[in-house]
């Protein structure tokens, strides 16, 4: 089954042709980091401007790299939530539109669902197994999810106010190093020393599976307000410690929750997941207890069509499909119940 997907939940541009659900044909995305870095975070209209502009020449890009006609396609998937309203109804016209002209069948994508896939779609070694804990940890989620098997899903744990992804964007605005915010502090944090400064880890019980980073950027924000000014040094010892504590708490809780729903397997995605730092103290802890960790190539953790593509071929072979009627929802839970 060859599909072709679309996403733009949020401010990329993305488009990827995948076969058999597992081999990626292309996979195109289009940043508009330099459109929104002057504003330290994404503007909706901006946004949604620029998907306008990018998304017929990407979604051609894709075809032309993966060599193939909309005549050569089984379907068409597209992310339909959640997201930036604005954004998103661009990505789901047109997918729209092409499943009409060409009569294709449809299929509207959970953009968290997704990222759960993404793990899939890597080359070296077995997939996940159908059942196990999934931590998606983005720019506007940070969660954990009890996965039974693809599309059952249970919400464990989320975050009660910042997700980690903004968190870092926020601290990045603050101690005014620029957007994205992930990638940046991970390079100033090289230098520091991740012990220098004593930042809260937040919701410290073993037993409590949700997130919450709000005290930790203010604890941050009151120690710039402290300091003053800071040095390159204070500056690099303060990002360590900031992305030190974040790393802390995520991999406290996935295995408390590993541990408390009797997971053997653990699946980490999202864009926070590019940090490297983060990945290797999460490698480490599930190694440590005999957990099977499973994580995205780096190109696949941040928003792209190709996870899109993943989760649409599974639910195209399973039958489902969306009609023309197929609408954005800027707020689509992933767990119904």
């Amino acid at each position: 089954m060859r599909v072709l997907a679309i996403e733009s939940s949020c401010d990329e541009t993305a488009a990827a042709v995948l076969d058999d659900g597992v081999t990626i044909r292309a996979n195109v995305v289009a940043s508009q980091i330099a459109v929104h870095s002057p504003y330290g975070g994404v503007v909706p209209e901006l946004a949604s401007r620029h998907h306008l502009r990018n998304i017929v020449p990407v979604v051609q890009q894709a075809l032309d790299e993966a060599r193939c006609s909309l005549a050569q396609l089984d379907g068409i998937a597209v992310t339909q939530g959640p997201g930036l309203v604005g954004a998103l109804l661009v990505g789901v016209q047109l997918a729209k539109a092409l499943a009409y002209v060409h009569h294709l069948p449809l299929i509207g994508i959970n953009h968290l669902e997704g990222h759960l896939c993404a793990a899939r779609l890597t080359a070296a070694g077995p997939p996940p197994p159908e059942r196990h804990l999934a931590l998606l940890v983005s720019g506007g989620h940070t969660a954990l999810f009890g996965v039974e098997r693809f599309g059952v899903y249970r919400l464990l744990g989320t975050t009660r106010d910042d997700a980690a992804g903004e968190a870092f964007d926020k601290v990045a605005k603050l101690l005014g190093l620029g957007y994205p915010g992930g990638p940046i502090i991970e390079r100033t944090a090289m230098t520091g020393d991740a012990r220098a400064i004593r930042l809260p880890r937040p919701l410290p019980r073993r037993d409590a599976l949700d997130f919450s980073f709000s005290g930790l950027k203010t604890a941050v924000a009151n120690h710039v307000r402290a300091q003053g000014t800071l040095s390159l040094e204070q500056r690099a010892d303060l990002c360590a410690s900031f992305q030190q504590a974040v790393s802390d708490v995520l991999v406290r809780k996935t295995i408390a929750a590993a541990r408390l729903q009797r997971f053997d397997a653990i699946v980490a995605c999202g864009g926070v997941l590019a940090n490297q730092a983060i990945r290797r103290a999460l490698d480490a802890a599930a190694g440590e207890r005999g957990l099977a960790l499973f994580t995205p190539p780096l190109a696949l953790c941040t928003d792209n069509a190709a996870m899109i593509a993943a989760a649409g071929t599974l639910r195209l072979r399973a039958g489902e499909r969306h009609g023309l009627d197929l609408n954005p929802q800027a707020r689509l839970p992933l767990c119904r119940t």
